[in-house]
């Protein structure tokens, strides 16, 4: 069972790290807003039909902080922090953006103390070293350069999603729902939809593109079945088997697979510091992702 958990896990990153490199490549092919609201279309138009007469009636008996519950989870984890990340990557690379993702392990550790969870220091421990390494690569393997590094807009719309995405996953922790994983997709994005839909209308009323091109179309539908309906499902059920700290700190991975992919999509190619950063980040998520051997023995 946690085997597969961790196959699920890495079949989940690999999945969100193409969509970083997806929507910085079709950047100049669809707007922010539309492909968010469009990815979300699409994983409601294909499993409504299927999951609405189960959720109806779970539905009636939720309960008021239920609602809020799920209320936060599409604001969090819906919608708005997937435009945020198309947006922020027309101002900033890709593997610029894929760096910060090794921010949201920390954020999720910080929200995730108040509500009860355990956090060990040998993971705050794996955190540092995999945050040296992503310093590694932002600072091209200078020490000098790590003074002076600072953050454009794209940069800082890539935190904020981060901090969002975090809100989503430790979230997931306090549902007392009994939503099916499916179930709980179709509301994640029904609220999501929600919250977007003024992002859309204030894009259209500024002169944002609304119409798509075939390259456009094909990347909201990656985004849509790919790194949404296929990830999301992922993501939640590892975090179930793992807990949110556990399955926060493996985000650094991405940055990993950001980079590999980067090389073989978007011509941009690693040098030797995109390597001592990547060991640095494995090394950490090990660290953090390891067990002791009571703590296993006692199981």
């Amino acid at each position: 069972m946690r085997f597969a958990a961790w196959l699920v896990l890495v079949a989940t990153l690999l999945l969100w790290s193409g969509n970083w490199i997806v929507a910085r490549a079709v950047r100049d092919e669809v707007s922010p807003g539309i492909a968010t609201a469009g990815r979300l279309l699409i994983v409601l138009a294909l499993l409504l039909p299927f999951t609405w007469r189960a959720l109806l009636p779970k539905l009636r008996v939720l309960s008021g902080e239920g609602w809020l519950v799920l209320a936060a989870l599409g604001f969090s984890g819906g919608g708005l922090h997937l435009a945020l990340q198309w947006l922020g990557l027309h101002y900033t690379t890709a593997t610029s953006g894929i760096l910060y993702l090794s921010t949201s392990p920390i954020f999720i550790l910080l929200l995730a103390i108040p509500l009860g969870e355990r956090v060990r220091l040998r993971q705050w421990l794996g955190v540092t070293i995999s945050l040296a390494g992503v310093a590694t690569i932002a600072a091209e393997g200078d020490a000098q350069r790590l003074a002076t590094l600072s953050f454009n807009r794209g940069d800082l719309m890539a935190l904020v999603s981060m901090v969002m995405w975090s809100s989503y996953t430790v979230l997931l922790r306090r549902r007392r729902d009994t939503l099916g994983t499916v179930e709980l997709i179709v509301m994640v994005c029904a609220f999501g939809l929600a919250f977007v839909t003024p992002w859309v209308l204030v894009e259209s009323a500024l002169g944002g593109r609304i119409d798509l091109t075939a390259i456009g179309a094909a990347a909201v539908v990656y985004s849509a079945v790919g790194s949404l309906l296929l990830a999301y499902a992922g993501w939640t059920y590892v975090v179930t088997r793992l807990g949110a700290a556990r399955a926060g700190v493996t985000l650094h991975l991405m940055p990993a697979f950001g980079v590999i992919l980067s090389a073989l999509f978007l011509r941009e190619f690693p040098f030797w510091y995109h390597f001592a950063g990547i060991a640095l980040i494995l090394a950490g998520v090990a660290l953090s992702s390891l067990r002791s051997s009571s703590a296993a023995s006692s199981r």
